[in-house]
């Protein structure tokens, strides 16, 4: 999702762990839908991983919502429910919402953003204020 300040540092925030962050990469990269053998195919991960084990994670991931699935032959197809930004918005939404003062809350996420992804959220806000849709 995006980087979290703590302690002196940034740290990643991730709904996802390692191994579903890399599977949930290749989903949302491609256009289509993907067999656990194709998934696996075009992982990017820091070692080899069984096909058992990314067949498990990805009916794991489809438990909790985040992939579609249909049967394909004797195999399973993968979609994920919702776009990569879909998902982080959500995300942002939910952790904005999951306690304390709102207001404070977002006071102190924006002291920490850079001056691009100020000029990008104002933008948002015109463009969601007026109606209008931004063009990716």
């Amino acid at each position: 999702m995006g980087d979290v300040w703590v302690t002196g540092r940034w740290l990643k925030v991730r709904e996802f762990g390692e191994l579903e962050s890399a599977i949930m990469d290749v989903m949302w990269d491609g256009d289509q839908l993907y067999v656990v053998r194709e998934v696996r195919e075009r992982m990017c991960y820091g070692r080899p991983v069984a096909y058992t084990t990314v067949m498990t994670v990805m009916n794991i991931l489809h438990r909790k919502g985040v992939l579609c699935r249909e049967k394909h032959g004797r195999a399973w197809r993968y979609w994920p429910t919702e776009a990569r930004e879909e998902h982080d918005a959500r995300l942002m939404a939910e952790v904005l919402r999951s306690g304390g003062n709102e207001g404070v809350t977002m006071r102190r996420f924006l002291e920490r953003v850079s001056d691009e992804e100020m000029e990008s959220l104002l933008n948002a806000v015109t463009d969601a204020s007026s109606g209008r849709v931004p063009v990716p």
